[in-house]
C-alpha cells in the first residue's frame, strides 16, 4: 500500500526520520509541495544529513526518488544539495527525478520575499528562500518551469516578459535597482544544462509505478498548520502541506494514495510568527529547546516550543485522515514531573473544543489543560511500546482517545534504532 507521511502541527515534527525508516520497504519516494524552506534531518550511524529539496529515502540504494511537479525549485540550492550528498558518497543519477513543469524560483523571488516582508505590518517569518513569490507567479500565470530552462528560445521570451513587468515594480515601488536579463538568462540556462539530466515526465513515471503496484512514500513539507488553506493563516506557507496536496502536486489521483500517518511532537514547536496557544514561558522553552536540539534545519532559527496541543492535532488529523500517528521525541519528556496537554480553548468565557479559525479567538485563547504525571525514566533504551513507563504508556495512550487515531509508531532518539513500531 501506499504511503504518506504528513505533518501534524507547525512542521519540524521529525518526518524525516519516518520517512528515511519506511523508505527502506518503499520503490518511490517522492516530495510533493514546498521548496527549500523545509528541511528534514536524519540520522545515520552518528552522521546527520539534512535534505531541502531531495527526498530522504536517497540515503537507500536503489530507490527512486521524485520532486514531484507541486514543488518550487531552487536549482542553486539543488545542485548545492546534489554536491553535498556526492560528497558523502552518494550516487544519483539513475535515482533522483525531478518534474519538467515544476517551478522554478529565480532571484526576484527571493529578493522580493523578504522586501515584502520588511514592508509588512504583520511579519509572516518567511524564511526568505522566494518560496511564496514564485507560487504567486505560478498561480499569476507567469512562471518559468524547470523545461523552459532546456529551451533557450521560451526561456529568453519569458524571462523577458518577467523582467520587463518585475523591475518596474521592483525600482517603484521597492527602491530596488532591478535585474539584468543577459545575466539571468545566463545563469540559469547554464542550470537548466546541469540539471537536465535528472528532469522527466515525472507524472507519467509514477502513474506507470501505480500500474505495476510499486510502493509509493509520498513525503511530506512543513506541518498542517502551515498550510495555505487550512493553517493559521496569514502565517502560513504557500502550498497545501496536507495528504489534500498529494494529487496536484504529483498528478496522481486520490485513489494512489492510500494511508496516511501523522507525524507529531510529544510536546508542540512553531518557527517564525504566528500565534501559538500552548507556548512555554521562557525557562521551560529553553530547556525543552536544547534537549530536544530545537533550532530549524533550514534556518537555524530557534524554535518556539509548548506543550501538546490536542484541539489542533485532532483537526489535522482529521484533514488528512491520517488513521495513523508517529510520535516523535518522546525522550525529550523524560524528566518532567509533569506533562500538560492542552483539551479546549477559553476565550471571552466560551470554551472552544474545535479548532476555531477566528484570528482574534485563536491568537488570545487560553489553553485548557488536562495533566499527565511525568515518568521520569529514561524512555530512549525502549524497543517496545509495553515496555515504556507506565507513566509514558498512560501519557500516550491519553493522547489516543484526545486525537482519535492510532499511534503506530514512537521516536525515542534521532537514530533508526530509538524507534518503536506498535
Amino acid at each position: 500500500m501506499n504511503t504518506a507521511i504528513v505533518g501534524l502541527q507547525w512542521g519540524d515534527e521529525g518526518k524525516g526520520k519516518i520517512i528515511d525508516i519506511l523508505a527502506q520497504k518503499s520503490d518511490y519516494i517522492v516530495r510533493y509541495q514546498g521548496g527549500n524552506n523545509a528541511g528534514h534531518t536524519v540520522v545515520v550511524k552518528d552522521k546527520e544529513f539534512i535534505f531541502h529539496l531531495i527526498p530522504s529515502g536517497i540515503l537507500h540504494k536503489g530507490k527512486t526518488c521524485v520532486i514531484a511537479n507541486g514543488v518550487v525549485v531552487d536549482p542553486e540550492s539543488l545542485l548545492s544539495e546534489i554536491e553535498y550528498l556526492k560528497n558523502n558518497g552518494l550516487k544519483l543519477e539513475a535515482n533522483l527525478k525531478i518534474s519538467q513543469i515544476c517551478h522554478i524560483i529565480m532571484p526576484y523571488h527571493r529578493i522580493l520575499d523578504k522586501l515584502r516582508e520588511s514592508k509588512r505590518t504583520y511579519k509572516i517569518g518567511t524564511t526568505g528562500r522566494g518560496i511564496g513569490p514564485c507560487y504567486v507567479d505560478k498561480i499569476s500565470r507567469c512562471g518559468i518551469r524547470a523545461v523552459d530552462l532546456l529551451n533557450p528560445q521560451v526561456f529568453k521570451e519569458k524571462l523577458e516578459d518577467n523582467l520587463k513587468e518585475k523591475n518596474e515594480v521592483f525600482k517603484k515601488v521597492y527602491n530596488h535597482p532591478g535585474f539584468d536579463f543577459k545575466e539571468l538568462y545566463l545563469e540559469y540556462l547554464d542550470y537548466g544544462r546541469r540539471i537536465s539530466k535528472y528532469i522527466s515526465n515525472t507524472m507519467l513515471l509514477l502513474q506507470e509505478a501505480v500500474k505495476k503496484n510499486k510502493s509509493i512514500l509520498f513525503e511530506g513539507a512543513q506541518g498542517t498548520f502551515l498550510d495555505i488553506d487550512f493553517g493559521t493563516y496569514p502565517f502560513v506557507t504557500s502550498s497545501n502541506t496536507t495528504s489534500g496536496g498529494i494529487c496536484n502536486g504529483t498528478g496522481l489521483s486520490p485513489g494512489a494514495v492510500g494511508k496516511v500517518i501523522g507525524a507529531v511532537k510529544a510536546y508542540t514547536t512553531r518557527v517564525g510568527e504566528g500565534p501559538f496557544p500552548t507556548e512555554f514561558k521562557d525557562a521551560l522553552s529553553n530547556i525543552i529547546r536544547e534537549k530536544g536540539r530545537e533550532f530549524g534545519a533550514t534556518t537555524g532559527r530557534p524554535r518556539r516550543c509548548g506543550w501538546f496541543d490536542a484541539v489542533l492535532v485532532k483537526h489535522a488529523v482529521g484533514l488528512s485522515s491520517a488513521r495513523q500517528v508517529a510520535i516523535m521525541k518522546l525522550d525529550v519528556l523524560d524528566n518532567l514531573k509533569e506533562i500538560l496537554v492542552c483539551v479546549s480553548y477559553k476565550y471571552k468565557g466560551k470554551i472552544f473544543r474545535e479548532f476555531p479559525y477566528d484570528f482574534e479567538v485563536i491568537a488570545n485563547a487560553e489553553p485548557v489543560y488536562k495533566i499527565f504525571k511525568g515518568w521520569g525514566k529514561d524512555s530512549s533504551t525502549v524497543r517496545k511500546f509495553g515496555k515504556l513507563p507506565k507513566n509514558a504508556l498512560n501519557y500516550l495512550l491519553g493522547l489516543e482517545d484526545l486525537i482519535s487515531a492510532k499511534i503506530s509508531i514512537v521516536s525515542v532518539g534521532s537514530g533508526r534504532a530509538e524507534t518503536i513500531f506498535r
